[in-house]
């Protein structure tokens, strides 16, 4: 039996009655003057659906694509990631910081680690998670991990054991979420990211009491902020940060719209260098382990190190402003090595 004819045979299966799913694609689809975003509900149902696999993967595609040219609705991402939470098969952990990494860095070492790392060396329990993409020049997350001798973890009790041990634990998406790992990996065959770039950002999976997202289009910022703000999150910081990552680039005004204590605020930090920094030629991650160790000096990745980790701890409630969050994120970077 051929390709062709097994996914005929999937098709017309549903010559006489239609596919449940059906109905979703068909709301965002309807035309231009017919159709209209998901409701919350709708949202959660259809995505719920697809995390069950109860869905073909021709409507999968049309589905994902008709999204993408729409751009998804508060209501729609904040449906997806409550689908994805109600199916995880995680406990809630003791959790101060949940810390996306979607994306890897190109131009840029991957600064926003450091100020990650530095937290847990100081004692707040910070979760990353991400996905490893395969896109040629760009540094992962998860490959830099284990150049600096952190292992990655699977399970529930490798993140339980990683905190106890180093406050700190990375998780893949895979881990998360075989189903959305799977759906992120489809960006080769669509050419195009779909909303489960945006809403793996979202998911925060053990409940931690504060969350960090970082997006590559502006537009996206607000959206994310308020996707946050309608799942209930307290404690919330959105930024387009340098490549993607939650980093803060010096060379730039960097606009955070964030949520604080349960009130939703936009805060806007100021450039900080005098004209735009030179980029890396090549990305030698000794260069990178020589300054966490801090027997390199990096003027441009410090002040980034310094500047996104006063975010985390403006986000965290550790501190009442920004001006102060800057200068313990200092304190804290100056003393990382001194626990």
């Amino acid at each position: 039996m051929t390709a062709n004819t097994i996914m005929n045979t999937k098709r017309n299966i549903y010559k006489d009655a239609e596919h449940p799913f059906a109905q979703y694609i068909r709301i965002i689809g309807k035309g231009k003057t017919g159709a209209r975003s998901l409701t919350y509900d709708e949202a959660y149902q259809a995505f719920s659906m697809i995390l069950k696999n109860e869905v073909l993967d021709v409507q999968l595609g049309a589905f994902l694509m008709l999204l993408r040219v729409k751009e998804e609705s508060v209501d729609e991402l904040a449906g997806f990631v409550q689908a994805t939470r109600d199916q995880l098969n995680f406990q809630p952990l003791d959790v101060d910081l949940d810390w996306s990494s979607y994306a890897g860095k190109r131009k840029h070492y991957p600064w926003f680690l450091l100020a990650a790392l530095t937290l847990a060396q100081h004692g707040y329990r910070v979760v990353m998670h991400g996905a490893a993409g395969h896109t040629l020049n760009r540094v992962y997350t998860e490959q830099v991990l284990e150049f600096l001798n952190y292992p990655i973890c699977h399970t529930q009790d490798d993140v339980e054991q990683q905190l106890q041990q180093r406050n700190f634990a990375y998780l893949p998406l895979a881990a998360i979420s075989p189903v959305l790992d799977e759906l992120i990996g489809l960006r080769n065959v669509m050419g195009l990211r779909s909303p489960i770039h945006t809403l793996a950002r979202l998911i925060n999976p053990f409940d931690a009491k504060a969350t960090l997202q970082a997006i590559f289009h502006p537009a996206y910022r607000g959206s994310h902020q308020r996707a946050a703000f309608r799942l209930g999150y307290k404690n919330s910081a959105v930024i387009k940060g340098e490549g993607g990552e939650f980093e803060r680039n010096p060379d730039a005004k960097t606009l955070i719209c964030g949520i604080r204590d349960g009130e939703m605020y936009e805060h806007e930090l100021p450039k900080l260098t005098p004209e735009r920094s030179a980029t890396e030629e090549e990305l030698d991650l000794a260069v990178f382990k020589a300054v966490w160790e801090g027997q390199q000096n990096h003027t441009y990745g410090e002040i980034a190190v310094v500047e996104t980790m006063g975010i985390a701890l403006y986000s965290m409630g550790i501190v009442d402003n920004y001006e102060t969050a800057m200068q313990k994120a200092q304190m804290l970077w100056d003393t990382r090595h001194q626990q």
